[in-house]
């Protein structure tokens, strides 16, 4: 099925349930539905087969809603980078994807004429707001393709039933990954994808329809849209949660009754340190959700002052390529898993979810082309993640040498996603995280892993984060632990000597000899909290 069959299905439901408010402005079901049916059918007479792809760059909002469900019925293959990634990768995301046509607001427009993005293979423009001089469509120039002047729209079979372009098992997106650890590649997925998300949501937290959210990444507005729920886009710079106003996202949730909140966690810690200091309430919410990185225990504790009692805070682990995978909640975690985790465990992501299979595998940085029971390691020993499911995506768009990598064939054209992440299982069945494959320490004394390591100095009540980097080559790496100070904190050797002799107290960080003061992390502006340790090595590399 095409996934935007659920908003019909919504649309005609609860056609007069507001499915989008952004600021003082609202639609309808009905209305959204209508809207995505005329963009489909324009798009479609402005020359856009099915399997065409179509860069999308609109940020999110009524517009961003519209068009991506307006693509996915039309057959068109939205290609969805984040514009948080910078320049320069966004160039490579786009000559990697080369799509037909480009949709975006005036200022993504401008970008890519200077830029020259994709200029060879992008034969429509089609600019959300002022054409200006690039030429190409407008919204309105789509809409009025498919309505005669008296108002009335046109029925063709095109306008009415172009919903049935596209099956389940059809490209219906591609979407490109973060690039934190690497080169941004697009994970190819289809609309059978997209459907079991949705399942798979809806049924863990119990998500029902005519519910409020409140989203703060654009993926999962599209998710409660999907879901029948009306989605309230809060005024932010969603490239940056970290920077977030914390009164632009309290003053959604408490006008509209929100039921649901989504955010980063460095999102959730700026609102979570504001609401503490004003004594802030949200008694409406029944859920909130945070994915992207690790959320430390204090910030889940922080927010959960705010929340109404017995109401959880829900941390679900996945990446890009396969999403999600397991999910743990805050009364779990802080009452059972965190003080393991402050002691140097890692950090648990809680038990799978139905229908998703999760294994350790021994850590290898090379493909691995067939699944043998011989590549697992013995229970509670430290491995890569692999899983297969409903959600995971097959392959990566146009890059073949990436996929051999990241897919491990299976029995009967099945395969396991190797996620790049390293972990464990507990005896309780609950998968733990210990940090990226390719950030962890080959020193000559043992394998070292970023999250347990950094766990133990990270309760340093002056410092604010660290990060393990290794300098020199695998397997004689010199381990160095990096440290950025709170606020207002001065480095001195009375703090150095304090993190040393912590170092020194535990089996898994005793080889740790050295401590760097960084003023301030480079981090991931999206999350505000994935260090970029590749960069943090370089630098440290040149402290020594």
């Amino acid at each position: 099925m095409n996934i935007a069959e659920r908003l019909a299905g919504v649309a005609a439901r609860i056609p007069e349930n507001k499915a989008v408010v952004q600021g003082e402005r609202s639609w309808t079901f009905r209305q959204l539905e209508d809207e995505v049916s005329l963009l489909a059918a324009g798009l479609r007479r402005a020359g856009l087969e099915p399997g065409a792809r179509a860069a999308l760059m609109v940020p999110p909002g009524f517009e961003f809603i519209a068009l991506t469900f307006a693509l996915f019925r039309a057959g068109i293959v939205p290609v969805l980078i984040d514009p948080g990634m910078g320049r320069h990768h966004l160039g490579q995301c786009l000559a990697e994807a080369a799509p037909e046509a480009f949709i975006g607001i005036p200022k993504a427009q401008l970008a890519r004429a200077v830029e020259r993005w994709a200029k060879d293979t992008i034969k429509l423009l089609v600019t959300v707001g002022p054409k200006w001089p690039w030429g190409g469509l407008s919204l309105d120039d789509l809409r009025k393709a498919v309505v005669r002047p008296d108002g009335d729209r046109v029925r063709d079979a095109m306008a009415v039933r172009n919903r049935d372009c596209s099956e389940g098992t059809d490209t219906a997106a591609i979407l490109f990954t973060s690039g934190s650890t690497g080169v941004p590649k697009g994970a190819v997925y289809t609309h059978e994808i997209f459907t079991a998300q949705t399942e798979l949501l809806r049924s863990h937290f119990d998500i029902k329809e005519g519910e409020t959210s409140v989203p703060t990444f654009p993926l999962f507005a599209l998710f409660d849209v999907a879901l029948g729920m009306t989605v309230v886009i809060p005024d932010m710079d969603s490239t940056r949660p970290g920077s977030v106003e914390p009164m632009s996202i309290i003053g959604p949730v408490q006008k509209h009754g929100a039921a649901q909140l989504f955010g980063s966690p460095a999102l959730l810690d700026r609102v979570g340190r504001f609401g503490e200091k004003h004594g802030i309430s949200l008694p409406g919410l029944k859920r909130v959700i945070s994915a992207g990185a690790p959320v430390p225990a204090s910030v889940l504790a922080r927010f959960a002052k705010m929340l109404p009692a017995g109401v959880r805070l829900h941390t679900p682990y996945g990446a890009t390529e396969s999403l999600p995978v397991s999910a743990i909640s805050s009364d779990e975690m802080l009452r059972e898993t965190a003080p393991q985790s402050a002691q140097g465990k890692g950090t648990c992501v809680g038990r799978p979810f139905p229908g998703m299979r999760a294994r350790i595998i021994a850590i290898d940085d090379g493909p691995v082309p067939r699944w043998s029971d011989d590549l697992l390691v013995p229970p509670g020993q430290v491995g890569e993640i692999v899983v297969q499911g409903p959600v995971v995506t097959r392959e990566y768009f146009r890059r073949p040498e990436a996929t051999a990598l990241a897919k491990i064939e299976d029995e009967g054209g099945a395969f396991w996603h190797r996620m790049g992440d390293l972990g464990f299982f507990d005896e309780q069945g609950r998968l733990w995280f210990c940090g990226r494959k390719s950030h962890r320490v080959q020193a000559a004394e043992g394998t070292m892993f970023t999250i347990p390591c950094e766990a133990v100095f990270n309760e340093h009540p002056k410092v604010r984060r660290t990060a393990l980097v290794g300098i020199g080559q695998p397997g004689a790496q010199t381990p160095v632990l990096c440290v950025e100070l709170e606020r207002g904190e001065l480095p001195g050797e009375a703090i150095e000597d304090e993190l040393l002799e912590v170092a020194a107290s535990y089996k898994h960080t005793k080889a740790i000899k050295s401590v760097l003061f960084h003023s301030s992390f480079p981090v991931d502006i999206r999350h505000n909290a994935k260090i970029f340790r590749e960069k943090l090595a370089v630098w440290a590399e040149t402290q020594l």
